[in-house]
């Protein structure tokens, strides 16, 4: 039974999930970093919220760890590389707090368009301070909105049902993804320049550190107002509040700071500036719903091996995981076969080819494609799997390349993955029978076998007397044929011989076989 370790705050519901699919969950909130890098290596999952960091550290003796599932969009507190790189799937719930940030966006909108929080606690205190409070309207006002995603396009569709105009910068926005949304698309330089408000709604990241930084927020209007919900360092905070205090900008409501928990801040003296402790998606139906998802994916994951919301890894719905992992294991065979043959050969990796024809060309490639690149690069690289392999491939230099073909063929699914190296190029072709993965094809010659835990694949030259020496050598060593196939390009000429056995395969047969008249290669496969 696969094992979960929630080590934050969770809904009991998120519990019950597990325990319902089949995973065993142990809740310890709270854990200190030493005594979860002790406990670690005895779970398959990792259940977090924005509390538990897992750094590389945990991850070098997470050994057991194949996810970890972030209740909430922001994964700031993982190291998504260091996973990657020890294979281990990130996922978010992106959309289960979406609403709830957005809402909280537009409520500091408000309350500083107003002056809610000041005008309030005045009030309290028994000051009737009414011309004090001298707010703007929001109609009319032209929203900055940076980052047009799942939460800014939602902040968008409020903003224009507040009859403001939207003016949207994300590099990943199209055209008419900003037309659906009634947005207009414009460069950062035009959207400073033109807001009345700013509100951020962008990951942290290199190219987002600082986005508004010093020079950028003196690019923008004078009187313009700041909202930040998303992420602390996006914004120069000290920068910030110099142009407060100077006039230049009007106001700024923060809900997250480049430092949490934010104890101090240049900011928190202003009258013009409104804070709350990371709330954006604090409210109940928003901590349950996230909660939820995450334990649904990651039940999903464990269980059946289908991907939701990862953040390293292509996804593959529950729904497409039952009919995906047939081909899968096609995929990862074809791969290995490759990637055997490349290690016999001592071959550098260039590039991998994968073709996909008929039935396969339907289907999800991206998972496919990993798998291959598992397959492949397992013989030469260690701890490599579906989630490491493709950025593995990208260190190594191996060019990754996929073509599809969905016009009818000879077989009604077929995958072919051709291997190049500096020496050579090979390939191999597979497809599947009632759902088993079956080789049809090696360097162009046909040949059909199934895939077996351990074979031996021999090249030779197409004369009479191989087989018979061939088979006489292995019975001299007592090793049993369980398959033999066979095939040839022409009469006389290529030929290959892949057979099955029971036995691993002794170094001195093998130097025997390789001493064959005829015999241009021999080398043993091993498949799970």
């Amino acid at each position: 039974m696969p094992k979960v370790l929630i080590s934050d705050a969770l809904s009991p519901a998120a519990v019950a999930i597990f325990e319902k699919r089949g995973v065993e969950a142990d809740v310890r909130p709270g854990l200190a970093p030493a005594a979860l890098r002790d406990i670690i290596s005895d779970y398959d999952g990792l259940a977090i919220r924005s509390a538990t960091k897992v750094t590389r550290e945990l991850l070098e003796v997470a050994t057991r760890l194949r996810v970890v599932g972030r209740a909430g969009i922001g994964v700031d507190n993982v190291d998504v590389k260091a996973a990657t790189a020890r294979g281990v799937v990130v996922m978010n719930t992106p959309h289960g707090n979406s609403i709830t940030t957005a809402e909280h966006a537009i409520a500091l909108m408000f309350a500083l368009a107003r002056q809610l929080p000041e005008a309030s606690q005045s009030t309290k205190a028994g000051r009737w301070e009414k011309n004090r409070f001298l707010g703007v309207e929001l109609t009319g006002k032209t929203l900055g909105l940076i980052g047009a995603g799942n939460i800014g396009s939602i902040v968008a569709d409020r903003a224009r049902g507040l009859r403001m105009k939207v003016v949207a910068y994300d590099p990943y926005l199209s055209e008419k993804r900003a037309l659906d949304l009634g947005v207009e698309k414009v460069e950062l330089e035009a959207l400073l320049a033109r807001a009345d408000f700013i509100t951020l709604h962008t990951p942290l990241n290199e190219a987002t550190r600082n986005i508004l930084s010093r020079k950028r927020l003196l690019a923008c209007r004078a009187g313009v107002r700041i909202i930040n919900c998303a992420r602390g360092g996006l914004v120069d905070e000290a920068a910030l509040a110099e142009l407060i205090q100077a006039g230049h900008v009007a106001g700024a409501a923060l809900d997250v700071f480049e430092t949490e928990p934010a104890r101090e801040s240049p900011l928190f003296g202003l009258p013009e500036v409104v804070c709350t402790p990371h709330l954006g998606a604090s409210t109940t139906e928003a901590q349950e719903n996230v909660a939820l998802q995450v334990a649904e994916q990651m039940a999903d994951f464990l269980l059946t091996g289908a991907v939701t919301n990862a953040i390293n890894m292509p996804s593959v719905s529950a729904e497409d995981a039952p009919r995906l992992r047939p081909y899968m294991d096609l995929a990862q065979k074809l791969g290995a076969f490759a990637g055997q043959l490349t290690r016999a050969q001592d071959g550098v990796i260039r590039r991998i080819t994968v073709e996909y024809e008929g039935a396969a060309a339907s289907l999800n490639q991206r998972p496919l494609t990993a798998a291959v690149l598992a397959g492949t690069l397992s013989p030469v690289l260690a701890g490599v799997n579906m989630v490491n392999a493709p950025v593995l491939a990208r260190e190594h230099g191996v060019e990754v390349a996929e073509t599809v073909n969905a016009r009818p063929g000879e077989y009604q699914t077929l995958v072919r993955v051709t291997v190049a190296t500096d020496r050579s190029t090979r390939a191999v072709a597979g497809s599947l029978f009632a759902d088993k993965p079956r080789i049809v094809e090696i360097k162009g010659i046909r040949v059909e076998a199934d895939f077996s835990r351990r074979m031996l694949y021999v090249t030779n030259q197409d004369r009479p007397g191989f087989v018979g020496r061939f088979g006489e050598t292995l019975a001299r060593y007592g090793i049993n044929i369980g398959t033999f196939h066979m095939g040839r390009a022409a009469a006389g000429g290529d030929a290959i011989c892949l057979i099955s056995v029971d036995e691993e395969l002794p170094e001195p047969v093998l130097a025997e076989v390789r001493g064959i008249p005829l015999v241009v290669q021999a080398t043993p496969l091993a498949f799970a």
